[in-house]
């Protein structure tokens, strides 16, 4: 059960429609996410504005930051955006292979993996993270723009992480499986 209420389409406010209408636009639907941030319309506004920034012109690639976000939701236990990015990961191209690596901290190539670990590595040291762990990202072939963008998709997706955590946001995308389910499935 939902612990903070949703903002009904029908019922929002002018800028909450505003708002909603940009998420439906690019979404082809307003995900119960949005509809529960609408509860402060500047909280989503600041989500919804820092996410366009992160896609626009961004060094990373698009399942790159789907990797961060899979990793985050991972080590935050968020089962909402555990959903949300298997299934924009697959959106945008993501393998299942892949989907279960990323939650691991993992990769299936070397720059996927670099990436993965290295947004693990802040997650786990909050942004400590140990002059070996930087250089061997860097020596994947990524520089500071990239570390620079990793520490930021760590940031929007423990704020939507925590955010859902709190709320108890109702999942509306497939489930995704534990990862233990993942890595081991019952034999019959």
């Amino acid at each position: 059960m939902p612990r903070l209420t949703q903002v009904a389409p029908e019922q929002a406010n002018p800028l909450q429609a505003e708002l909603f209408s940009a998420v439906k636009s690019k979404l082809g639907r307003v995900p119960n996410l949005f509809t529960t941030l609408a509860n402060s319309p500047a909280a989503l506004r600041g989500y919804l504005d820092f996410s366009a920034a992160l896609s626009a012109g961004a060094g990373l690639t698009a399942q790159q930051r789907e990797i961060v976000s899979l990793v985050t939701a991972e080590e935050n236990g968020c089962d909402y955006c555990l959903a949300a990015h298997s299934t924009v990961g697959k959106i945008v191209g993501l393998k299942p292979d892949a989907i279960e690596a990323a939650r691991r901290g993992d990769g299936i190539d070397d720059a996927n993996r670099a990436v993965a670990r290295f947004a693990k590595s802040v997650i786990e040291s909050r942004g400590r993270v140990a002059d070996a762990d930087l250089e061997e990202f860097r020596s994947a072939g990524f520089g500071n723009d990239a570390v620079a963008e990793i520490v930021a998709n760590v940031a929007i997706n423990v704020f939507t992480n925590y955010f859902n955590n709190l709320a108890e946001t109702d999942v509306d995308f497939p489930a995704a499986k534990p990862l233990e389910a993942v890595l081991s499935p019952a034999r019959g």
